[in-house]
């Protein structure tokens, strides 16, 4: 299997959105962080390549999306706790993101997200195992 991921996601301005990753509580790896690119320290092993987008350019023939207006991906990230995907919620809002979709609450799962700077939407979600159904 896989060792390793690595989410290659474009962005405007680098120094704006490390400072808005930073006020999340994440860091970067500064080995792989320039100008051009900073490697995004999300869990162990999970990593997001945030490339400025002319740099982001060179790895595709394909145009570059706009976040803002359409859906590229939907990162989901998993916490230990309701109370923890809310207090990730708050620290993306107070740093800039907005909130496009009202929390949703299953009862075994528990899921709220943001869209950061650039408009790449990100879940933050609890589930407790144990009590989710058997088929979804």
């Amino acid at each position: 299997m896989f060792r390793q991921i690595f989410i290659n996601l474009a962005v405007k301005d680098m120094a704006r959105t490390q400072t808005f990753f930073t006020a999340l509580g994440l860091t970067f790896n500064q080995r792989f962080t320039n100008e051009k690119g900073a490697c995004l320290e999300i869990g162990e092993n999970f990593y997001a390549m945030l490339l400025v987008e002319p740099f982001f350019q060179g790895f595709t023939k394909k145009p570059v999306s706009d976040a803002n207006q359409t859906t590229e991906v939907i990162l989901a990230l998993s916490v230990d706790s309701r109370a923890e995907a809310e207090e990730v919620i708050a620290k993306a809002v107070a740093a800039g993101a907005t909130t496009p979709n009202p929390p949703q609450d299953h009862g075994f799962m528990y899921q709220h997200g943001f869209a950061d700077l650039d408009g790449h939407q990100w879940e933050v979600f609890w589930m407790d195992d144990a009590a989710a159904p058997a088929q979804m």
